[in-house]
């Protein structure tokens, strides 16, 4: 469909006006958003509306999201890569950057997630989630998000950035806290904190330009090091991509690791299947990540007028990627709203993206998620939950606190 097959410009405006959801709802449950998601993609076939934050379009539907976030000659990630916008300090590549201007980065980046050095990373990620959770499963008592998957991350993201786990856990409290400013919009605290957080990145590269870092070991020694047409990287888009990265994989991982728990809480069944065959343990991960895909905040602007789900999407309007309604799309995923091990077409979920800036933490991220339940269900006879989840708010969708019940095997 061209621009000049849409209904008139006063159908186009009506609709502009509409208001489908409002993403800052209070009181959200552990199903709640996707039962909302679920209707709105069969009212508004994949692309709904919202006039929170200024008014933006959600792609609810796979299409629609696979649609944007693969269409780089319509929809930009430069102007607004969010919803609410709260990048106010700075270009961070690559996120902030459309090819050819981000490949220089995601070069360095991708070079680092790759097959070999993940195994020789795996045994220190397993040691760190055994370090965290074996004193917790002896308390019975615990809430799997505070004590362990706001923690995790930080212990791993020491080790692959070359930190000392007191600058990791500095960086974790710093995001955690950067995040609860963004989800209220308290501009004034997202600034201060993106400062310190600035702050702390060029301490990292200080001490890259200072010692002796290999750069084919280091990642911010290997963004120092790289060329581009025969140029160093611009020293303002190095800090900007160390900030992003130490960041990044700080969030997600925290919130989808509680998801897990309270999933696999819900399911005693599907915890004695993995416990009985671990080997399982991938496969259940794969389909938690179609399942609870933690992110629906992130977002393209349109770099022109443009039809989107037989919808004239104007220039400079910003489109919510909502990857956590996308991944139970029934028009992809078949009964989209239960968990199928072994469905047989997971491998087309978009919980990491897709294209360009497809996340290149996939990896790792995968590891964390598997270790962390390998390691789980192996020494327990079961848990369950002893209260109701306290979930995130938009921009991200998962859990914040998961109150459970401990059986130490």
């Amino acid at each position: 469909m061209t621009i000049s097959d849409l209904p008139g410009t006063r159908d186009d405006e009506r609709r502009r006006d509409e208001h489908d959801f409002d993403p800052v709802r209070p009181g959200e449950t552990f199903t709640s958003a996707h039962e909302e998601f679920r209707q709105l993609r069969q009212r508004h076939d994949g692309l709904a509306r919202s006039q929170e934050y200024d008014g933006f379009w959600a792609a609810v539907g796979y299409d629609e999201v696979l649609q944007v976030i693969t269409d780089i000659e319509h929809f930009t990630t430069r102007k607004q890569n969010a919803v609410p916008k709260f990048a106010f300090t700075g270009v961070r590549p690559p996120l902030h950057l459309d090819p050819p201007e981000h490949t220089a980065y995601r070069r360095v980046i991708n070079r680092f997630f790759t097959p070999p050095r993940m195994r020789a990373l795996e045994p220190h990620v397993r040691e760190a989630a055994v370090s965290l959770l074996d004193p917790l499963l002896s308390e019975r008592w615990i809430d799997v998000c505070k004590q362990y998957a706001h923690r995790f991350p930080a212990y791993v993201f020491a080790k692959f950035f070359n930190l000392d786990v007191a600058t990791s856990e500095l960086i974790k409290n710093v995001s955690g806290t950067y995040v609860d400013a963004i989800q209220v919009l308290d501009h004034d605290t997202v600034k201060s904190l993106s400062g310190r957080l600035y702050e702390i990145a060029q301490g990292i590269i200080d001490e890259r330009v200072a010692g002796d870092f290999d750069p084919e070991e280091d990642l911010t020694a290997g963004l120092l090091a790289a060329r581009h047409e025969g140029e160093p990287l611009p020293a303002a888009m190095i800090l900007g991509c160390v900030r992003q990265l130490i960041v990044t994989g700080m969030v997600a991982p925290s919130v989808f690791t509680g998801n897990m728990f309270v999933h696999l809480s819900r399911d005693p069944g599907l915890q004695d299947a993995l416990r009985a065959d671990p080997s399982l343990i991938p496969a259940a991960v794969e389909e938690m990540l179609r399942l609870y895909s933690p992110y629906r905040g992130m977002a393209r602007t349109a770099r022109e007028d443009v039809v989107l789900a037989g919808q004239l999407i104007r220039k400079d309007d910003p489109i919510a990627l909502v990857y956590t309604s996308a991944n139970r799309d029934e028009k992809v995923f078949p009964d989209g709203e239960r968990f199928i091990l072994d469905r047989e077409n997971i491998q087309r979920h978009i919980a990491f993206g897709r294209g360009t800036h497809s996340c290149p933490g996939a990896p790792l991220a995968r590891m964390m998620m598997c270790i962390t339940l390998e390691e789980a269900l192996a020494r327990t006879a079961s848990w369950r939950l002893t209260d109701e989840p306290e979930m995130a708010i938009w921009a991200e969708w998962g859990t914040r606190s998961v109150p459970l019940d401990f059986v130490r095997a």
